[in-house]
């Protein structure tokens, strides 16, 4: 089901994650101290590596594709997001493991890459649903997710262990594919203000 690709628009382009990216990613992880908020899945800086190798192996196993974020105007690196938990026997996939540096959050990137990644899986992978989970702690990522026009489904009591040991409740929102023509057109307007 998926392929790699590069997509852009006017303020990012998603580059495949590669190896090449470790450096970039390490700056835009310290950007804010990102793995030092307790219900984000960003690494710590000397874990980065790691990180993009497992994404690279989720790629093999056909279950993921992870994203370097680039900035276009800056030419940074400024942080990662992917496709996960694909089902292509279901046609549907899911959304997340996005971070981004702390100086572009609320920048706009968020909507235009959830845009991109949106309009791909509906308009080239035909997905009858895209998927997002957040945890019930992360109020900005909830509301990030609500601002895109995803609706929340449930909510997973005790989900995951974290990695402090805490039980995890998480949040599922999704998009439906009946509802993509209203959301991309809500999205095009958020941008189209941004960018006027």
């Amino acid at each position: 089901m998926l392929k790699k690709l590069e997509i852009e628009k006017s303020i990012i382009k998603l580059e495949v994650l590669n190896l090449t990216h470790i450096s970039e990613l390490t700056e835009a992880v310290k950007d804010g101290n990102l793995w030092e908020l307790w219900y984000t899945s960003a690494p710590e800086p000397k874990n980065i590596e790691a990180y993009i190798t497992k994404a690279i192996q989720d790629y093999e196993k056909g279950v993921s594709l992870a994203f370097a974020v680039r900035h276009k105007k800056s030419n940074k690196i400024i942080g990662t997001t992917r496709y996960m938990n694909v089902d292509a026997a279901h046609k549907r996939l899911e959304i997340g493991t996005t971070w981004y540096a702390n100086t572009y959050q609320g920048t706009g990137v968020n909507t235009e890459c959830k845009y991109l990644l949106l309009a791909h899986a509906f308009e080239v992978l035909e997905c009858i649903a895209v998927e997002f989970r957040t945890h019930i702690h992360n109020l900005k990522s909830r509301k990030a997710i609500e601002r895109l026009g995803a609706k929340q489904d449930g909510i997973l009591r005790n989900h995951k262990i974290d990695a402090t040991g805490c039980l995890r409740d998480t949040v599922v929102f999704s998009i439906l594919n009946s509802e993509w023509k209203t959301v991309k057109k809500s999205l095009e307007y958020k941008m189209d203000k941004q960018y006027n």
